[in-house]
């Protein structure tokens, strides 16, 4: 790191973006839910930041995508959710923010065009395998786990349960 508020420069940049190749690389030949992982050589599409793109094969959904982006100081993950609920949309909030309370590391967000997001933040010093691990398995859970609810509420009447695999 340079500078006295701790910016990454471009060699902690180059560092962390490792580690996380490695992990993905190592994931995809592995029998866990990592299906694809993909690192746009353009980056973000806002900030050029480099941004890697992990699909995940769920149970409740069939993919979740989780993004990584290394931010100036932090690296942040999120994943979308699901969309604006289009019935009961205080009931599924309330019982989204509620969830908060039991998330280690992330939250519920509300994103672009009212998506639900879960987001969070990790600071460079402890990105590693084990952090990339909690943060991959974390959201495919939370989305196993509390997708069915939340959509029951919002999308009342529309929302179906996906049947057990196998």
């Amino acid at each position: 790191m340079t500078g006295g508020a701790g910016i990454a420069d471009d060699e902690a940049i180059a560092a962390v973006s490792a580690v996380i190749d490695r992990w993905a690389a190592r994931e995809l030949v592995g029998d866990g839910p990592l299906v694809a992982a993909d690192r746009p050589a353009e980056g973000d599409p806002l900030t050029g930041a480099p941004r890697w793109y992990l699909r995940l094969r769920g149970e409740e959904r069939e993919f979740v995508t989780v993004w990584l982006t290394l931010g100036q100081r932090t690296l942040q993950h999120e994943c979308q959710f699901m969309p604006a609920p289009e019935t009961d949309p205080e009931a599924t909030y309330a019982y989204l923010l509620r969830r908060n309370a039991d998330l280690f590391g992330m939250a519920f967000a509300i994103g672009p065009e009212d998506a639900i997001y879960l987001v969070g933040r990790v600071p460079y010093d402890r990105v590693d395998d084990d952090e990339l691990d909690r943060i991959v398995g974390a959201s495919l859970a939370y989305c196993d786990d509390y997708f069915p609810t939340a959509m029951s509420l919002g999308f009342a009447g529309r929302y179906r349960r996906r049947p057990p695999a196998g």
